[in-house]
């Protein structure tokens, strides 16, 4: 743990991605083997799972530093995050003598689950008091589950393609799939060239830029192809010795979910393609809500995948019978994509995202501006010589979606933030009226700069009508701009909306809350969902 500390300290004390990696690098040079397994799953988000619930450490802590409970919460609610927390109001008194590796720490974890919650109590305390602060914080976010570090798996494959001498995108790919820090073994994930291990494995996904400059600044049209850009999840379809797996772009295998695709098993040629996964609803495609009620279930039911069946939108190919063409230039991808698309059964749960034909980039922006009326939310643009890349990469494939809808509305809550806004007002409920009535239809937390939430947290401590936990109700007259990529129906929430990724565009404060839109405004956005 102590070697793991320090790689935490020195990756949280710098912005420089040289040094993170340069520090990476030297962990992996000392670290035990299983030590480097458990590093890299917790860089990848592969945490052991939680054996004690939060209530319990909150109260054990709050025990263990002599504060009421209270104290406690409130420290907690101002601190942001449980961990640190933790870490700041326990004795500082410890013995020092933890010699135990990282591997030994995540076993003790995984253990509690079986014991009983005196003995979890007794071995959580003895564990704080053997180790320091820093170490102590990484066992309580081990323990919470919800480790974050500065670090992208970008970097962590740099680091370990510099350490193992391996190509990124070897390693990016190797660190792909399912695997199981507590089984696997660091040979088995990195240095194996076992083939029948790697059936599953998908591909790193390339992801695209936001289009950030006047789309004639691309150059030449004729050098790009463009289609629509669909409102879905990513998904990666791999078809591999008959069996067929479905991966999402977070690296959660999703079959369970969408049992559609099973079929291809029986399809006679091996591939790797990438696409959009949709759900439909009658005649047309549904929404992201509708997409995701098939989300996070073990089982779909004849019902569901009746009134909401999936399909996937292809529009890339990474692999083709055994073979690994990402390499091959976008335009000769295409042409495999669209000879592979022409040979399977129309039964399929497939279609074939359609390259838009274009003269100049002038009729390009005509088309981007009615893509809602195709259910998409605007354009990707590719370069057709371009390789199929991994991670964020400029230069080859952008994002162009259309400007979000917009309505004016008033804050009427306001909760305190996390970590370093925790002193901060920046969490805030929205509203538009309803006839003489204010209906409460979204939370937007980001938007606003560091000197407006000052503002506005003046404004709240000032104008509080009445408070429910950390939840602060207020006078209904500061006004903003709501942005937002999308709208369904909801049965959930009172305005009978939801709205996909809202966030505050601006503060209008040339506005009154006279000026703010209404209930029949939003849903009449309804039909561009």
């Amino acid at each position: 743990m102590k070697q793991f500390a320090v790689l935490f300290e020195k990756v949280e004390n710098t912005n420089s991605t040289n040094k993170k990696v340069e520090a990476i690098v030297d962990y992996f040079r000392e670290a035990s083997d299983s030590d480097k397994v458990w590093t890299i799953a917790i860089f990848s988000h592969k945490r052991p799972k939680r054996g004690i619930t939060t209530t319990q450490l909150r109260e054990w802590a709050a025990e263990y530093a002599a504060i009421p409970l209270w104290l406690f919460e409130e420290t907690y609610h101002i601190v942001g995050d449980l961990a640190e927390t933790i870490t700041k109001v326990i004795p500082k008194e410890q013995d020092s003598s933890d010699n135990n590796s990282l591997t030994d720490w995540i076993e003790v974890i995984k253990t509690l689950k079986l014991k009983e919650d005196i003995v979890k109590k007794e071995i959580i305390i003895k564990s704080w008091k053997s180790l320091n602060d820093t170490e102590r914080f990484l066992f309580n976010k081990l323990l919470t589950g919800g480790f974050r570090m500065g670090v992208s798996q970008k970097t962590i494959a740099k680091a370990l393609s510099i350490y193992l001498e391996m190509e990124p995108s070897t390693v990016a790919h190797r660190l792909m799939g399912n695997w199981d820090p507590s089984s696997i073994t660091f040979h088995d994930l990195l240095l194996s060239d076992d083939s029948t291990q790697h059936l599953s494995k998908p591909y790193p996904f390339y992801l695209a830029h936001a289009v950030d400059k006047e789309i004639e600044e691309l150059g030449p049209e004729e050098e790009w192809m463009a289609e629509y850009k669909w409102d879905g999840i990513r998904g990666q379809l791999i078809k591999r010795k008959d069996k067929i797996f479905l991966w999402s772009r977070g690296e959660e295998l999703i079959n369970t979910q969408f049992p559609e695709f099973e079929v291809l098993s029986n399809y006679e040629r091996d591939f790797v393609i990438d696409g959009e996964i949709l759900v439909h609803k009658g005649h047309r495609l549904g929404s992201f809500n509708d997409l995701q009620k098939r989300l996070g279930r073990k089982k779909v039911s004849k019902k569901m995948l009746a009134d909401l069946p999936a399909s996937i939108k292809i529009y890339d190919i990474m692999e083709l019978d055994g073979k690994d063409i990402r390499k091959q230039a976008q335009h000769e991808r295409r042409k495999h994509l669209e000879e592979l698309y022409a040979s399977l059964n129309d039964n399929y749960p497939i279609s074939l995202s359609e390259v838009i034909s274009f003269n100049n980039w002038e009729q390009l922006k005509l088309l981007r501006n009615v893509a809602r009326e195709k259910d998409a939310e605007g354009l990707m643009i590719k370069s057709k010589s371009g390789v199929y890349k991994t991670g964020r990469k400029t230069g080859d494939w952008y994002k162009w979606k259309l400007d979000p809808m917009t309505i004016d509305a008033v804050m009427l809550y306001a909760q305190r933030g996390h970590g370093r806004r925790a002193n901060m007002y920046t969490d805030f409920t929205f509203a538009v009226t309803d006839g003489d009535k204010l209906v409460p239809f979204a939370k937007a937390y980001s938007g606003l700069t560091d000197a407006e939430f000052s503002e506005v947290t003046k404004f709240v401590k000032k104008n509080t009508i009445e408070r429910f936990g950390p939840v602060s109700s207020v006078k209904a007259e500061l006004v903003f701009e709501v942005a937002f990529e999308g709208i369904a129906e909801s049965t959930r929430h009172k305005s009978g909306v939801a709205l996909r990724f809202p966030r505050i565009l601006r503060w209008r404060r040339d506005k009154k809350v006279s000026d703010i839109g209404t209930l029949e405004e939003l849903k009449s956005m309804l039909q561009y969902k």
